[in-house]
């Protein structure tokens, strides 16, 4: 028998590894699952090198000798970052699995045709696991940048204007959308930055950089709770740099001081 990777997760939280040095830790790679027993799991061939069982287990009061629970966000912080976007990509397919057990047409329960699909015997209906687009910019204003907090975040930083993008329209067309409901403000030279995907639960997350054009900053009260224009002397607290809005703002930082 081949070793696997384990992605096995219980109440949030991620088994891991640890290793001897400076907190790092590891995916669980062996022919046995660390944990027993390992009901309704997720087969997937060849991920990373090799197959992957991914599955939700039950929490013991006692872990193995060698394992801890860590959260996926905070998992970025003790993994490589290729074994960071595997575990990442395990929670988007174990959240599809789990939703997705029966037909949503005709109600029949779903079987396995490829590694990332189902197929409804009853019907022929495919189910392939689904992605949320969303989009997240950041708007210069001379040497400064607008930063807001949305009310979903969980500590008192400060993050950047993002939302998901809706039916029928485009990523540009979602930028100047969000922008506008959120701060009633224009903007101009929209830019696309980069992309990453967002595995809570199955997000990609589109950045882009943009000009303030026009407008007086008026914050959507039922999505922001505070925010406003600051220059790199007056930085508050900013997001982890596990994430887009991160990546983003030391972009501009690292960039020199320019007057648009």
């Amino acid at each position: 028998m081949s070793e696997k990777y384990w992605f096995l997760f219980a109440q949030g939280q991620l088994l891991l590894q640890t290793e001897s040095t400076l907190g790092r830790c590891r995916l669980p790679l062996g022919v046995e699952s660390p944990l027993q027993p390992v009901h309704d799991a997720l087969l997937i061939p060849d991920m990373g090198g090799h197959d992957a069982v991914i599955a939700e287990v039950e929490c013991p009061e006692v872990l193995p000798t060698g394992y801890q629970w860590i959260g996926l966000r905070k998992s970025y912080f003790h993994l490589e970052q290729k074994d960071y976007l595997l575990a990442g990509k395990a929670a988007e397919l174990l959240n599809w699995h789990q939703a997705n057990h029966y037909c949503g047409y005709c109600g029949a329960p779903l079987q396995q045709d490829t590694p990332i699909s189902k197929r409804c015997p009853s019907c022929n209906k495919e189910v392939w696991p689904r992605l949320s687009p969303a989009i997240i910019v950041l708007i210069r204003r001379g040497d400064e940048v607008l930063l807001v907090q949305s009310k979903s975040f969980k500590s008192d930083y400060y993050g950047l204007v993002a939302g998901f993008v809706e039916t029928g329209e485009s990523l540009e067309e979602a930028v100047y959308r969000e922008v506008r409901e959120e701060t009633g403000l224009e903007i101009r030279n929209l830019r696309y930055f980069g992309s990453q995907p967002w595995p809570y639960p199955r997000g990609l997350m589109v950045g882009f950089t943009a000009d303030y054009l026009s407008g007086e900053l008026h914050l959507q009260s039922t999505e922001l709770n505070k925010g406003g224009w600051f220059n790199r002397q007056s930085l508050p607290a900013i997001p982890e740099k596990l994430s887009m809005a991160r990546m983003l703002i030391d972009d501009w930082l690292e960039k020199p001081s320019t007057t648009v």
